[in-house]
């Protein structure tokens, strides 16, 4: 076993035990960003002007009626920035635009002693506007050509010469909706400047070395000059990946023109109409398969909407051609990535990060060809799995590790579920119920880990030992609910061999570990977890020299257990805060910088081949429903997952993440649908689900009634910290269980064999047509019997060519 993987006596890792800030989440003493206004003097608070057109050209910006407003301060305009006027990596993102390019875009800010005069500030600001055509829906981008980034093409084996040996060829076409992240703390920042010109900008992000490039470009200050810290965030999800440094920079820019902190935090709307959502998609493919159903070919095109400008898109774009395979071998594929530019907010990050579209995209196929195959649907899949010691590769060409897995899980999700059993009780229930279907689907998945960008597989720390023996923790990663931060104290609770209580952790900061990447990509645990056990090493190593000598031995033969440092066959020991004294007074250093790099990875992003991954994490997930025929109302009758997250760090942590994930994947899935007014009235553009009482999210009423989850055992992944997996986006994916049951219980109120379109998000309504058309196609089939003597196996949108 690798050092990296290999655990200890006695671990503090691997023991169960709550989020390291749960009593103050529940007790409302948790502090986030907008909290620290209360703990900062003389704070003035800005306010967006927003202009509510798709898009126009301003042609003139009147601030003056807005100073007139008692209590405000200050507008912000594009005149006084005094380095670069862009809130992006890209350059394509003005913080101060001259272009209005979605409705909502904020054009100025208005700074004022309280958050109502800024209002007031903001709505006397006058903005002359020259409309401009508009582009909303995905469809009429596609129609007008209008796209930007790149366009990636992954391509492997011969396609043609696979949908030549191919007994059946189908095509189709698929649209799936977007998803609004919905954290419970929306953007926030609070900006203030030092006596020496240092800013200091709290913000709520999840990239705080990002927020500080731009906060330092766009004041045209050097990166030392900016510190960022996160203390805690209310929920991330990927929005506040690249979406949180244009608000820290407007705090920041007001704290430099007025010499007074600024707090920027949005209300609910504002967040809703001007920051990312994930980004929805449009596919159309063509699959084939030989006589067994077993997959030969596929050529398909992928088009995302990326909004007005690129900000992640393109990397998003890559993950989902990357992860199109999902759970199954590909030997011939072609497939097209595309960024559709359109008049919305620039969509970004979510969890997933592309992947759950790509894997919707051949878990929909499947799922709309296993009846023209005549096959049950979790046969096709089964056939269909990457296999141990076949040599299969995916598309761009990495070796699949633990293939294995993929089956085993599978296998132990039928048994768990007892899938047999209560397939035999649906089908009676159903036979004796017109009017109600129950259905059982059971999906993988397969998630590689790892940003596609190399460079960004990296982690620091910096863990400082005191004279009395406790410990503190910096680390790059952030703090937003996922209990990245229990991980990393039980990760040097464990290296340190001391016990937990022992361990605090600072908030992170870029001052204290700097060029740190986003806490994203899964990949919070591995980069950051690698990196204190690296800083934690270092300390140890010195502290056994200090004990060696203290008790007559060898460094190699001491052991530091639960806060002990013991001789190996020798009762001789010291204690912990005794050894670290010591050291002290040796003038031993008791501060460690640690770091990690991700190892064995390559991506040629022209070739679109490599190994962008460290290892994939899977999963597999069972849910039944049931279905009302009258109204496309449904129930989740029961849940049952088998998740893989290695040696987990932290159990109860692991499995909140799987039953959360799994919940925002059946959301983004069944509920959520965002809506935009597309007619060509005054309100073209504008966001029509502006709040939860239009936007639909997971409640209580559509958790599951019996809901079971379990952590795969015997799991170890070597070459990771203590033989741990991730775990933040890949459960998200096990909510296609869901959809697909939904689509087999609609196409049982049909004829046996009849293949269901099911839109996504899969809604009540979608449910309804759904049923119609399987009862639609019974009609169809019966009259063409009548009059042909033949039923087709081929529905009206999806053709068997």
């Amino acid at each position: 076993m690798s050092q990296l993987s290999e655990r200890p006596e006695r671990p503090v890792v691997g023991v169960s035990m709550p989020h390291e800030s749960a009593n103050l989440h529940v007790t409302g003493a948790a502090l986030y960003t907008d909290d620290l206004v209360h703990r900062t003097k003389d704070v003035l608070h800005a306010y967006p002007v927003q202009v509510m057109k798709a898009h126009g050209r301003i042609t003139a910006l009147h601030t003056e009626p807005a100073l007139a407003v008692p209590g405000v301060v200050r507008v912000l305009t594009g005149a006084d920035v005094p380095g670069v006027n862009d809130a992006g990596m890209k350059h394509d993102e003005p913080l101060f635009p001259d272009e209005v390019m979605f409705h909502g875009h904020a054009v100025a800010w208005v700074l004022a002693e309280t958050l109502e005069a800024a209002r007031l500030g903001a709505a006397a600001v006058e903005v002359e506007l020259e409309e401009l055509p508009s582009v909303i829906t995905l469809q009429d981008a596609i129609a007008a050509d209008s796209f930007h980034g790149a366009r990636p093409v992954m391509v492997t084996g011969d396609v043609d010469a696979g949908f030549g040996d191919s007994a059946h060829v189908f095509t189709g076409e698929f649209q799936f909706s977007d998803q609004e992240h919905f954290y419970l703390e929306t953007h926030a920042a609070l900006a203030l400047v030092d006596e020496s010109g240092q800013v200091f900008v709290q913000s709520s992000t999840q990239h705080p070395s990002e927020t500080q490039e731009i906060v330092a470009h766009v004041l045209g200050l050097h990166s030392h000059e900016v510190t960022v810290q996160c203390l805690r965030m209310g929920g991330g999800f990927g929005g506040k990946e690249m979406q949180p440094h244009g608000f820290a920079a407007v705090a920041a820019l007001g704290a430099t023109l007025t010499g007074r902190p600024v707090r920027l935090r949005l209300n609910r709307t504002q967040d809703l109409t001007m920051s990312g959502k994930r980004h929805g998609f449009q596919a159309t493919w063509r699959i084939g398969f030989d006589t067994e159903g077993r997959i030969q070919a596929l050529d398909a095109t992928l088009t995302a909407d990326g909004g007005w400008s690129l900000d992640l898109s393109e990397p998003v774009v890559a993950r989902a051609l990357c992860h199109i395979d999902n759970t199954y071998w590909i030997p011939h594929a072609r497939v097209v990535g595309r960024i559709a530019r359109t008049n919305k907010v620039s969509n970004t990050a979510f969890r997933g990060f592309g992947g759950p579209q790509g894997m919707l995209v051949i878990e929909d196929i499947l799922g709309r060809c296993a009846p023209l195959l005549g096959l049950d649907p979790m046969e096709l899949r089964e056939r269909n799995f990457y296999r141990k010691g076949q040599g299969q590769t995916t598309p761009y060409g990495q070796p699949v590790t633990h293939p294995e897995r993929i089956s085993l899980l599978w296998n132990q999700v039928r048994d768990d579920a007892d899938i047999a059993g209560r397939r035999r009780d649906i089908a009676a229930f159903n036979a004796a119920h017109p009017h109600a279907k129950r259905a059982l689907a059971v999906t993988g998945i397969k998630f590689g880990i790892s940003f596609n960008l190399t460079a960004f597989n990296q982690g620091g720390a910096l863990v400082l030992i005191y004279k009395d023996g406790s410990v503190l923790i910096n680390h790059g990663g952030t703090e937003m609910g996922q209990g990245l931060h229990t991980k990393m104290l039980q990760v040097a609770a464990t290296t340190l061999g001391i016990p937990l209580h022992k361990v605090r952790l600072a908030p992170t900061r870029t001052d204290k570990v700097p060029n740190t990447s986003a806490t994203a990509a899964s990949s919070g645990a591995d980069l950051n977890g690698a990196a204190v056990k690296d800083a934690c090493e270092q300390l140890r190593g010195r502290l056994l020299q200090v004990a060696g000598t203290l008790l007559g031995a060898n460094a190699s033969d001491v052991r530091i257990v639960d806060g002990v440092a013991r001789v190996l066959g020798n009762d001789a020991e010291v204690a912990w805060d005794d050894l670290v004294r010591t050291a002290y007074f040796q003038r031993v250093q008791l501060s460690a910088a640690g770091f990690y790099r991700t190892e064995g990875l390559h991506w040629d992003v022209k070739s679109f081949k490599g190994s962008p991954f460290k290892y994939f994490s899977y999963g597999v997930a069972a849910t039944e429903v049931e279905v009302d025929g009258f109204t496309g109302a449904y129930r989740i009758r029961r849940v049952d997952i088998v998740h893989d997250v290695g040696d987990s760090l932290s159990p109860m942590i692991d499995i909140g993440q799987v039953e959360g994930g799994f919940v925002q994947g059946a959301g983004w899935l069944t509920l959520e649908d965002l809506r935009w007014d597309t007619g060509d009235g005054p309100n073209r553009g504008r966001l029509l689900t502006q709040a939860a009482s239009t936007y639909k999210l997971p409640s209580f009423s559509e958790m599951p009634e019996e809901f079971n989850v379990r952590l795969m055992e015997n799991a170890t992944e070597e070459g990771a910290v203590y033989g741990s997996k991730a775990v933040g986006e890949p459960p998200l994916m096990l909510a296609f269980s869901v959809r697909e049951a939904l689509r087999q219980a609609a196409a049982a109120f049909g004829p046996a064999g009849v293949s269901v379109e099911l839109a996504s998000p899969a809604t009540p309504e979608a449910v309804y047509w759904a049923v119609e058309a399987a009862r639609g196609s019974g009609k169809r089939r019966d009259d063409h019997a009548r009059d042909a003597g033949d039923i087709p196996t081929d529905t009206s949108t999806l053709s068997n060519a």
